[in-house]
């Protein structure tokens, strides 16, 4: 008998909310979101996720509120390189549109959570003078007035707060030690203050549609820091606001940010999905993708043959039996997420020639295109330098192309070595190619 979905649910659910608690988490929200109708919704979710142990900042967003606010007033918005240029006039504007959004989210956020099991329960907010700020002043010929960015985010302060149960809006005003006022990027302050903190996750939740792969038009799940920068590079027509996304996350990662997670505003419940189901609903950029990395035991072979069984039936992979992965099983390498094996590789040395075998290279289905087959690789070929191998040989029939694409040139089978001659398979007709280290 199949569990109910929610139990199922609910069962899958319980590891994250055991890992998230106690957790640090910034939470990035544009003023668009404040004016939706899904916003007691994401009010809901986030008094969901204090409840659940979880140190939460909120860094909001204003543009939409000052722009509706500058043109009551008379004055036009003017940007320049994805950045408002605030002159002295814009000012008074500028905090008043933010002082009124504030104040709002602190008093749905002080609501706690109407008609429903939660209300009464008692969020305390605090907001302040948490960021020193300093001008942009004039770049590339244009003034951005009293625009500003980042300078420093008080932590010391905000700690004080969370471990006081509270949760810290911040709002993209920032405060000279002489005392001026700046108008500062929301992506500025939410990124700042996850570096300061050393946050364990940035999570921006976005008003543009999701990242997608430009030759499949597939949703891009996850992305090494490495892959964002060459999408970066690669695709200069991303949405400006996808690009400054990556940028942010970027330099979140470089500072110790463990993990950004890009996510789509009107996704309904987009942070709960995001944060306890195994897969999400957003963009994920994290080096831990590489940190899965770990070596098979005995107690691998059943996740193992799960994953390999599939490619073994339809012949990309040679068949192996159960008794021989049991006994070859300290040759290989495997890639977890969230405790299912979703990736492996095996190394075979020939040390008399100097030669390695790359064998059995799979990534579940689920999670290809995605830079993993790519890290099992060059897990591989550490393995085999630190053995003091020189070159590494694969045997494929069907990604020729995959192993030409990463370096591997064609070969003979008569350049193996003698062990794997006499062990190659005529009627398979493997095409061989070589790597050197």
């Amino acid at each position: 008998m199949h569990p109910d979905p929610f139990v199922q649910w609910f069962r899958q659910a319980g590891p994250y909310i055991n890992a998230h608690h106690g957790k640090t988490f910034v939470v990035l929200l544009g003023g668009e979101a404040v004016e939706a109708d899904s916003f007691s919704s994401l009010i809901h979710d986030l008094a969901l996720l204090h409840s659940l142990g979880i140190r939460l900042v909120l860094a909001h967003g204003a543009r939409y509120q000052i722009e509706a606010r500058l043109r009551e007033a008379g004055r036009e918005p003017r940007y320049a390189n994805g950045l408002r240029i605030t002159e002295a006039e814009d000012l008074p504007n500028v905090k008043q549109a933010v002082g009124r959004l504030r104040i709002r989210i602190e008093s749905r956020l002080s609501m706690g959570v109407a008609n429903s099991p939660m209300h009464g329960a008692r969020l305390r907010v605090v907001s302040g003078n948490l960021i020193t700020a300093r001008p942009l002043g004039v770049r590339d010929g244009v003034d951005y007035g009293f625009t500003g960015e980042v300078r420093r985010i008080d932590d010391r302060a905000i700690r004080l707060w969370l471990d006081q149960d509270a949760i810290v809006l911040l709002s993209p005003l920032g405060y000279s030690p002489t005392g001026e006022i700046f108008n500062l990027s929301a992506e500025d302050v939410a990124t700042a203050a996850a570096m300061a903190l050393r946050a364990d996750k940035l999570l921006v939740l976005s008003e543009i549609p999701e990242l997608r792969d430009s030759a499949t038009d597939r949703p891009i799940r996850e992305l090494s820091p490495s892959d964002a920068q060459r999408l970066l590079t690669e695709r200069p027509d991303l949405p400006e606001g996808t690009t400054r996304h990556l940028q942010q996350a970027l330099r979140a990662c470089q500072a110790g940010v463990r993990r950004v997670h890009l996510l789509n505003r009107r996704v309904n419940g987009a942070l709960l999905l995001e944060l306890f189901t195994r897969d999400g609903v957003g963009t994920l950029i994290t080096a831990d993708i590489y940190e899965g990395l770990r070596s098979a035991t005995i107690d691998d072979v059943g996740g193992l043959l799960e994953l390999i069984r599939p490619l073994e039936e339809d012949g990309t992979l040679v068949r192996r039996s159960r008794e021989r992965l049991e006994m070859e099983i300290s040759r290989f390498i495997l890639l977890e997420r969230d405790g299912m094996i979703i990736g492996c590789s095996a190394l075979y040395p020939f040390p008399e020639e100097r030669l390695g075998e790359l064998a059995c290279v799979a990534v579940h289905p689920d999670y290809r295109n995605n830079g993993r087959a790519d890290a099992l690789l060059r897990f591989i070929e550490r393995q085999a330098r630190d053995q003091g191998l020189h070159r590494l040989f694969v045997l494929t029939t069907r990604t020729a192309h995959w192993f030409r694409e990463r370096g591997f040139e064609p070969a003979e089978v008569g350049d193996l070595p003698m062990g794997k001659q006499a062990l190659y398979n005529w009627q398979r007709r493997s095409k061989v190619f070589i790597k050197s280290l």
